[in-house]
């Protein structure tokens, strides 16, 4: 991959020239995801197994929990199903998060002497984090086979789920990695969220289960505006016979949406900023 040095703040160029770079490099953004899942998975003999050994032994550890230790009053059946619906697109958000935040410290060296886009270095990271999230869809689909949920229409929020984490990493990722290069206690700040936002977040339990709950309603807008819970709902509703919270669907669109060009923006601001930090 030949490269060059470029001259330049990204501050001085317009939105549309980035993106035009960006969609010219394409190809070169392919050629980094692969090289980065390569690097990964290099020696390993189970190779991308990895990935979704993890969300296999939480899930199986949450089911035990709530099914055979304590009489279990949230979420749908089989259980097994739900919670392998919501810990795949959770390990997928947060690792995303984790390495797009991380982009640009991780790649230092190349950053201010290459010709791409700096934006790409992001977008590499989410996207190598969303080809791992695809290598977990085999296993999914043998424990659809083997419990058999109640299939329905809704099934078509899947592919809107995935659009819509794929944005708000992106957007996150572009907010939190210029930031990351000038204040280093990010990172471990951003380890703490990711950990409440677990329990936050409807992942081992549904949102329809908080919407029944006895609590303030300003607790139940919470969490509808907790874009992780519209975006699960989406991967979760055409499993199981309950219609899928809409509304926080739309929220989750909405904030994704937002965070993608707040992120833009200050990716934009801070890149001559962080070019002189580096």
């Amino acid at each position: 991959m030949s490269v060059a040095i470029r001259n330049g703040a990204g501050s001085k160029r317009s939105n549309l020239g980035i993106i035009r770079e960006l969609v010219d490099t394409r190809k070169t953004l392919w050629v980094l995801i692969r090289r980065d899942l390569k690097l990964r998975y290099a020696g390993s003999m189970l190779g991308w197994v990895w990935t979704v050994l993890e969300p296999l032994m939480m899930s199986s550890i949450y089911w035990f929990v709530f099914t055979v230790i304590f009489h279990r009053s949230v979420g749908n059946d089989p259980y097994i199903i739900f919670l392998l619906a919501g810990l795949l697109p959770w390990f997928w958000f947060t690792n995303g998060l984790t390495q797009g935040a991380d982009a640009l410290v991780s790649q230092r060296r190349l950053l201010a002497s290459t010709a791409l886009p700096r934006q790409i270095w992001v977008l590499r990271s989410v996207g190598a984090k969303g080809c791992e999230f695809l290598f977990s869809v085999p296993v999914f689909l043998l424990f659809l086979i083997f419990y058999h949920p109640q299939y329905n229409w809704q099934l078509l929020y899947i592919p809107l789920g995935l659009v819509l984490e794929l944005i708000l990493l992106v957007g996150l990722g572009f907010l939190l990695s210029p930031i990351m290069v000038l204040v280093r206690d990010l990172k471990p700040i951003i380890r703490l969220i990711t950990r409440v936002m677990f329990y936050a977040s409807p992942v081992i339990y549904g949102y329809h289960d908080v919407a029944s709950l006895k609590v303030p309603e300003f607790v139940k807008v919470l969490y509808g505006l907790n874009p992780v819970t519209g975006i699960l709902e989406c991967f979760r509703s055409g499993f199981f016979d309950q219609p899928a919270a809409g509304h926080v669907i739309l929220s989750a669109t909405i904030v994704s949406v937002l965070v993608l060009f707040l992120g833009w923006f200050v990716f934009k601001r801070l890149e001559s900023t962080v070019l002189k930090e580096i």
